[in-house]
């Protein structure tokens, strides 16, 4: 990058920032009644409602997720996270430990309960880790021994990590995973796209839709909640995402033609942004708010979020504050099914 680009990202991000500094997080908060809260997952997947709006004209309309191919124009490009959800919970009698991250063969940034430095956790004959480090944020450092192949043993011991406002019971692990996940490293669920079904994808090449993937490990990044009411003070966590020249090639060429991207869910959105659409790989912190512009995106599917979350901000910076709020509030009038596995919105 020259000299004078340089001058001018580090000018842009000077404006962002400034920008943000109006913005509270209390502006960002909705009234959700616990009922509305989405327990169990919907069988079938895309049998969800979907919320379509318009983005430009701030019109709704109520339908069911199996209608999306219908509501897309040939020529869009959708872009989904092929990112898997491990078992990434690990249990002693009296210890927690939620791997967050690998940062080597051996070592994963983690966090829970009970883990001081230097302790020694035994969860089976096959797997151990030593708390070798604290973080300056608190998350820990945690170093394995194992024998075999770690995700193997994982699938053996490990359990899978729902979000707190889930209370029930998964019967079905795999529920907790889109169809199409791939790539093991997740702690939590892109979960936009659990609505997908291998019909969905057949009736989308019918249309003329073609699809591609990225993969954004969902950490910390997308749920740590906003603690302070100045939300230009909230820092994220940075999360790991790669973009393949293939996905890139697809994007250019949807720009071209003259089509939509569309991207299936926030991790997606936060993936292409993160990197402008072009193939690359590295982390991502990247955080959304309204006033941002957007630089890869058209279009966004996505489930509905907690109040004062950073993932409603994003869609706020997309749709507008004030749209976002009136949609949510048409959503809980609707009632429909919130958070992880609730139903769906489109913003078009």
């Amino acid at each position: 990058m020259s000299a004078g680009n340089r001058a001018l990202a580090f000018f842009c991000t000077l404006c962002y920032n400034f920008s943000m500094k109006n913005l509270k997080k209390s502006d960002f908060y909705y009234d959700l009644p616990e009922e509305l809260i989405a327990q169990t997952p919907i069988e079938p997947r895309d049998s969800s409602r979907l919320l379509v709006i318009d983005k430009a004209e701030g019109t709704l309309s109520h339908r069911r997720f199996y209608d999306l191919p219908e509501l897309l124009n040939a020529g869009d490009l959708l872009v989904l996270n092929d990112s898997k959800v491990f078992p990434a919970r690990l249990l002693t009698e009296d210890a927690e430990l939620l791997l967050l991250e690998q940062k080597s063969a051996d070592v994963w940034e983690c966090i829970g309960r009970n883990l001081k430095k230097g302790r020694i956790l035994h969860f089976s004959a096959d797997l151990s880790a030593e708390i070798a480090e604290i973080l300056p944020d608190g998350n820990r450092l945690a170093r394995f021994s194992f024998e075999g192949d770690f995700f193997a043993v994982l699938e053996q011991i490990g359990l899978t990590p729902l979000p707190p406002y889930i209370t029930e019971k998964l019967d079905d692990a795999s529920r907790y995973n889109t169809v199409y996940a791939n790539e093991a490293g997740s702690a939590a669920a892109p979960t936009a796209g659990l609505h997908f079904t291998e019909r969905t994808f057949a009736a989308l090449t019918e249309k003329g839709i073609d699809t591609a993937f990225v993969t954004l490990h969902v950490g910390l990044g997308t749920f740590r909640p906003v603690k302070a009411e100045d939300i230009s003070a909230h820092k994220m966590h940075a999360e790991r995402y790669w973009l393949n020249e293939d996905t890139a090639r697809k994007i250019a060429q949807c720009k071209a033609r003259g089509g939509r991207v569309i991207a299936a869910g926030t991790t997606s959105c936060r993936t292409l942004e993160a990197c402008g659409g072009r193939a690359g790989a590295g982390s991502t912190d990247i955080f959304i708010t309204p006033r941002y512009e957007f630089k890869a995106i058209d279009a966004l599917l996505t489930n509905f979020h907690l109040p004062e979350s950073t993932l409603i901000m994003l869609v706020s910076a997309l749709l507008g504050r004030e749209k976002t709020l009136a949609a949510y509030e048409a959503a809980v009038r609707e009632k429909y099914r919130f958070f992880s596995f609730g139903d769906a919105m489109l913003i078009l």
